[in-house]
C-alpha cells in the first residue's frame, strides 16, 4: 500500500525540522562544500580541511540554508574511492561545520559508515545519489539515526552513466522510480516525513532528458515529499550558454545560467535547490521574486 502523504510543509531531520517554502517563497538553498583533490589544490591535508571549511562558512554567510558535503566525485566517468578515504577527506570538515553554526548538515555519500559517521559528528541529512540502494547497510542507518534522507535517481553509475541513458519517457519513468523507493524507504521502516526526492538532473540523462526534467520539475510535486534540483554547472548548461556565445563557457557563465534556471524552478515550486554559488543565485531569485510582486501590484 502506497504512504498517505499531505503536500509537505515540512522535512524532518535527524534533531529538527526545516519549514518548507509556500507560494512566493524563495526555494531553500543547499550549498555545496565538495572536499575533493581536483575541488581544493592546496596539497596537504591540512590546507585543504582549511580550505572547505572556509568555503562552507562562505557559504553559510551567503545564505545557504543547508550545507552538503561530499568527498567523492560523482561526476561522469569519475572513479570511486574507498571509504576510508572518503571519511578522511570529510570528517574534520563534517565536525567543524556542524559545530560552528545551526545550518544543517548534509553528508553527500553513497557509503553506509562514511553515513554513520558523518551523523555522529554532527550531520543532520544523508543524500545519496545512489537511492539508498549502493549500500546494504544504508537503509538501516537512515532507521537507527532518524537522519533526514534524499534519495536521487540515476541511470548506471557515476563511471558509466553517460555512456548511452535511454528513456521512454524520462519524466514518467523517474516519477515511477522515485514513488517506488519511497515506498520502499517507507516499508523499511523509514519516516516518510524524513524522505526528499531528486530526479537526478544530469546523472544518467542526455542533454534533451534535462531539459525535459527541468521543464517538468513541477510533475514530481505530486510524490508529496520534498523536492530538491540539482542543476547547478551541469553540462547541459554549458551547451546551452555554449549555443547563445558561440564559444567556451567559464565557471562563473554557468553559474549566471544556474541562477537563471533557478528562478524557472522557483515558480514550478521546487523546495530545494542545490548550488554551488549561494550568493548569485540568492540574489538572482531575490531579484526576480521581487520584481514580480511589484509588476503584480502594478
Amino acid at each position: 500500500m502506497k504512504p498517505q502523504l499531505e503536500d509537505p510543509v515540512e522535512w524532518r531531520l535527524r534533531t529538527r525540522t526545516m519549514r518548507l517554502p509556500e507560494s512566493d517563497d524563495l526555494p531553500l538553498l543547499m550549498g555545496i562544500v565538495n572536499v575533493t583533490p581536483d575541488s581544493f589544490s592546496d596539497g596537504g591535508r591540512h590546507d585543504y580541511i582549511e580550505a572547505a571549511v572556509t568555503h562552507g562558512r562562505s557559504l553559510i554567510e551567503a545564505g545557504a540554508d543547508i550545507l552538503d558535503i561530499g568527498g567523492e566525485s560523482t561526476r561522469p566517468f569519475s572513479e570511486p574511492v574507498d571509504s576510508e578515504e572518503e571519511w578522511r577527506r570529510v570528517g574534520e570538515v563534517v565536525r567543524i561545520l556542524s559545530h560552528d553554526s545551526d545550518c544543517p548538515i548534509s553528508i553527500d555519500t553513497s557509503k553506509a559508515c562514511v553515513a554513520r559517521n558523518a551523523i555522529s559528528n554532527g550531520a543532520e541529512i544523508i543524500n545519496d545519489v545512489t537511492g539508498l540502494e549502493g549500500d546494504p547497510a544504508m537503509i538501516k542507518i537512515a532507521v537507527e539515526t532518524g537522519a533526514g534522507i534524499c534519495a536521487m535517481h540515476m541511470q548506471g553509475t557515476p563511471k558509466t552513466m553517460q555512456l548511452k541513458p535511454e528513456y521512454g519517457n524520462v519524466v514518467e519513468e523517474i516519477y515511477s522510480y522515485l514513488e517506488a523507493r519511497r515506498s520502499g524507504l517507507v516499508a523499511a521502516g523509514v519516516c516518510p516525513r524524513s524522505i526528499c526526492l531528486d530526479p537526478g538532473i544530469g546523472f544518467g540523462k542526455t542533454h534533451d532528458h534535462n531539459i525535459k526534467l527541468m521543464q517538468k520539475a513541477s510533475r514530481f510535486l505530486d510524490l508529496g515529499s520534498p523536492i530538491l534540483v540539482g542543476h547547478s554547472r551541469k553540462g547541459f548548461l554549458g551547451k546551452l550558454v555554449k549555443r547563445i556565445l558561440n564559444r567556451d563557457v567559464s565557471i562563473h557563465e554557468r553559474d549566471i545560467a544556474t541562477a537563471a534556471s533557478a528562478c524557472s524552478l522557483a515558480d514550478q515550486g521546487i523546495h530545494i535547490l542545490r548550488v554551488h554559488d549561494v550568493a548569485t543565485v540568492r540574489l538572482v531569485l531575490t531579484a526576480y521574486t521581487s520584481s514580480k510582486k511589484k509588476v503584480s501590484q502594478l
